[in-house]
């Protein structure tokens, strides 16, 4: 059976599952303000059916015009509905009574969206497989720790069985911890009917229709498959099928080389495949600090079955499945691969189709649902549409389930009377290859743009996970950590791991950038030893800052006598 493959380069989708989305054209990775903004905001309603927002210590007008999409009720079935049940629907959810509102959660498929089902939990059961795998399969990393091993081998069925259990045993909790706390959960697909009013229900069945004071887009993301490609879920796949692991390839070709694509080589190298890279752009990992992508290529890459082809986009079908490489700028034909099955990694596409935006006079931006930095949606005049946010995959800022989350939070806050603006760039992001790669805040690059257009000076620290007694006491020295920040005044710009427990280890880096932490204060946070923490303390104090530490501590420690 051949299976089709076939598409040209497109240029208006990111080539990872991270994808960034603002209303012109920039050059930065996380979109967002460099300080969060906190005061108590009051909205009121003018006679000509605008709204105005007054915030204490600062005036500012919002125009919001109803239009002509319908009379909002006066009265409201609840306080809060949300569309989308994924994670950060639950999130805003639990959020929301905890601030006392009668909330709805409406979901046309299985609770826990993406992440819980077809995303990042279950693909971290299977990374947590090919992580054992390839510990035990390293002889010389066995034999460094005094250790014999026998043969290491797997179960499929047994594979795939742990992560359709774990997937299965986080959307019950999702769905009991909102059962639990009283959200009423609306089974069918939510579509605005007007303002403040939605519809919803299964197909075949009477819709039924509510209404809140507050509305929640959260309706996520679904992979994104560029035309010409026909996915048939057995050889041209997307991540979808893929965590089903119905089989394992002897050899994938994997097209994109952004976070799935790394965790996916992650995966089908450990349990025996050979895979092949296709990536449109001139170099691999290409949303990652140019640094670390070049150490984590000589890790994850070069020493693993893996070769692959830059510049290139596949295009046509065969063994199952041929594919020509053609030249991403000039087309021309380069190479022809016969492969067992191809992975389409290609990014995630916004989940917007039949929300019923043109009610209420919105027009999406490639899918994305436009959207001002407190979520709320923003019509096609250019005007607030009131009452109505959107977060998560289906705006684009930021395609991190719990980027969507901290969102859905955010509005929470908003609609309860607290002005809450979410700080983008302090929201961390990870690749759970193995090693780890985590960051947060801008690349080098971009910290380098910033700096020359707004006057400033920047300084890059570093620090080796070789020199952490931790990562040496589990063999596991490869690794570095990396530092981006403001000598004049210690602000963190950005920091970027490559190395054991990475994912864990970026949090302190990203609560800083939250709570406006200066390095020159951070530096005097005490770490456990030895703990692999230590590479942040190291790092921290490793730079060189002109600015001094704050006079005054927040909290005062007795003195022991």
């Amino acid at each position: 059976m051949h299976s089709t493959l076939s598409f040209s380069r497109a240029t208006t989708v990111p080539t990872t599952n991270y994808a960034f989305h603002s209303q012109s054209p920039i050059n930065l990775r996380f979109c967002g303000l460099r300080r969060e903004a906190f005061g108590i905001s009051i909205l009121t309603r003018s006679s000509s059916g605008r709204v105005r927002l007054s915030t204490r210590g600062r005036s500012k007008r919002i125009s919001a015009s109803t239009g002509n999409n319908g009379t909002p009720p006066k009265s409201f079935d609840y306080d809060l509905i949300i569309i989308g049940a994924g994670v950060g629907g639950h999130g805003a959810a639990l959020h929301a009574v905890e601030k006392g509102l009668k909330t709805a959660i409406i979901e046309g498929d299985v609770v826990g969206g993406t992440c819980v089902n077809r995303g990042c939990v279950p693909s971290k059961a299977l990374l947590a497989v090919s992580g054992r795998m390839r510990e035990l399969q390293s002889e010389h990393h066995m034999k460094a720790l005094g250790l014999q091993v026998s043969a290491a081998g797997y179960d499929r069925q047994g594979v795939a069985g742990h992560a359709n259990n774990l997937a299965s045993k986080i959307r019950s909790n999702l769905t009991n911890s909102m059962k639990a706390l009283g959200v009423d959960i609306l089974t069918g697909f939510g579509t605005i009917v007007g303002p403040q009013k939605v519809k919803y229900g299964k197909v075949g069945f009477t819709d039924n229709i509510v209404t809140a004071k507050d509305i929640i887009i959260a309706t996520g993301s679904v992979p994104f498959v560029p035309k010409g490609i026909e996915v048939d879920g057995k050889t041209v796949i997307t991540s979808d099928h893929a965590l089903k692991l119905e089989f394992v390839p002897d050899w994938i070709a994997i097209v994109g080389s952004g976070y799935i694509g790394l965790e996916f080589s992650d995966v089908y190298t450990a349990l025996g495949s050979e895979v092949t890279f296709i990536e449109a752009l001139d170099q691999l990992m290409p949303g990652f600090d140019p640094e670390i992508s070049k150490l984590a290529q000589r890790v994850l890459i070069n020493p693993r079955k893996i070769d692959y082809h830059t510049g290139i986009t596949p295009a046509r079908d065969g063994k199952p499945v041929i594919i020509e490489l053609t030249d991403a700028k000039t087309k021309e034909h380069k190479d022809t691969l016969e492969v067992d099955a191809a992975l389409i990694a290609t990014g995630r596409a916004p989940f917007t189709n039949g929300l019923g935006l043109e009610n209420i006079n919105v027009v999406t931006q490639r899918g994305f649902v436009p959207v001002d930095e407190r979520m709320r949606v923003i019509d096609a005049n250019g005007n607030l549409v009131p009452h109505l946010y959107c977060i998560g995959d289906a705006n684009g800022k930021m395609m991190l389930a719990h980027a969507a989350s901290a969102q859905g939070i955010s509005v929470v806050e908003q609609v309860t009377g607290r002005d809450h603006v979410l700080n983008h760039l302090s929201v961390p992001a990870a690749c759970f290859t193995h090693p780890e790669i985590s960051m947060v805040g801008l690349t080098e690059p971009q910290a380098r743009e910033k700096a020359e257009k707004e006057g400033f000076e920047i300084s890059v620290a570093k620090t080796s996970f070789k020199a952490n007694t931790k990562a040496q006491a589990e063999n596991e020295g490869e690794g570095l950590a990396k530092l981006i920040y403001r000598p004049d005044n210690g602000e963190i710009l950005g920091v970027h791991i490559f190395g054991l427990h990475a994912a864990d280890l970026i949090h302190e880096a990203s609560n800083a950038i939250a709570l406006g932490t200066r390095i020159q204060d951070i530096k005097f946070a005490v770490h456990a030893h030895p703990t692999l923490s230590e590479v942040l303390d190291e790092l921290f104090k490793s730079a060189k800052v002109k600015a001094p530490a704050s006079t005054s501590s927040p909290i005062s420690e007795p003195v022991a006598a």
